[in-house]
């Protein structure tokens, strides 16, 4: 309109914007420096660096999945099928990152991993409290991996929390009986503090909604999301067992742990098994 002033899409090409009171808005909202003096290597070694940033990035993705799949479950609760099923879907491109992850400690030999290893003392893997959330939104539970954390309350409490809440899959059965499905009250009232075990009702009631996979059925389409999670996580777990192969072999990890043969027993333990148990009986 003749006389207006010219709106931001009007005015054209601008130059950036280059002065600033204080810091520039983007450290902070990233807060890179935060962020840099995290990046704490406790020797000289040329390949500590990339160890320790990879750890600190895979607990970001730990932290950004965790918010993911508790939003999953309070969207669950809420009857908002569409809603659980977005942030499922999105976890799934975070499990690729997390797993991409890998790919900077592929060079890392057992030799240049030995020349730091000593000095981590017994800092390890295992004591990752937000891996444990993780773990224990996907249903893999277990009481002991709590207990290195009773010297934190606050995190213990909260791990203690989801030892003994529900998990994804659990508010996933919820809500499927809420609408009708046969969901056994044994496996709705069941113990959180345990893993679930495939239920033959419950593998049967996937196999039921996997034979219609029409593109409307969108109970098919939160069994696959949920199917890729578990796929995605599985990836990760093994890529760890051969990372630490790669690095360490068989050694004793660093935690007190049988390392390379925790691992794999860990590794071994099945996410979601009534969907991949539905897959045989169809």
């Amino acid at each position: 309109m003749h006389g207006s002033a010219a709106s931001p899409v009007d005015a054209g090409p601008t130059e950036p914007i280059v002065e600033f009171a204080e810091v520039t808005p983007y450290e902070q909202y990233v807060g890179v420096r935060q962020l840099q003096a995290l990046v704490r290597p406790v020797t000289d070694h040329p390949a500590e660096p990339s160890f320790l940033v990879v750890t600190q990035i895979m607990e970001l993705w730990f932290t950004l999945l965790r918010r993911e799949w508790e939003l999953a479950q309070r969207r669950l609760r809420a009857d908002d099928l569409d809603g659980a099923v977005a942030a499922i879907r999105r976890s799934v491109h975070h499990l690729r990152s997390l797993n991409a992850s890998w790919g900077s400690l592929l060079w890392l030999t057992p030799t240049e991993f030995n020349g730091f290893r000593e000095q981590l003392g017994e800092a390890s893997g295992f004591q990752s409290y937000e891996y444990r959330h993780v773990e224990f939104l996907l249903g893999l539970k277990a009481e002991s991996v709590v207990r290195p954390h009773r010297a934190l309350p606050a995190v213990h409490a909260d791990l203690q929390r989801a030892l003994e809440g529900p998990s994804l899959e659990d508010d996933v059965l919820a809500f499927l009986a809420r609408h009708g499905l046969a969901v056994p009250a044994e496996v709705l009232e069941r113990d959180r503090t345990v893993p679930h075990e495939a239920h033959p009702a419950v593998t049967e009631l996937w196999a039921g909604i996997y034979r219609d996979p029409r593109p409307g059925n969108e109970l098919f389409a939160l069994g696959e999301a949920l199917t890729d999670v578990a796929e995605e996580f599985t990836t990760w777990r093994q890529r760890h067992v051969t990372a630490v192969r790669r690095a360490m072999g068989a050694k004793p990890g660093t935690g007190g742990s049988a390392g390379l043969a925790w691992l794999e027993r860990s590794a071994a333990r099945v996410v979601f098994p009534d969907l991949w148990a539905a897959r045989t009986v169809l």
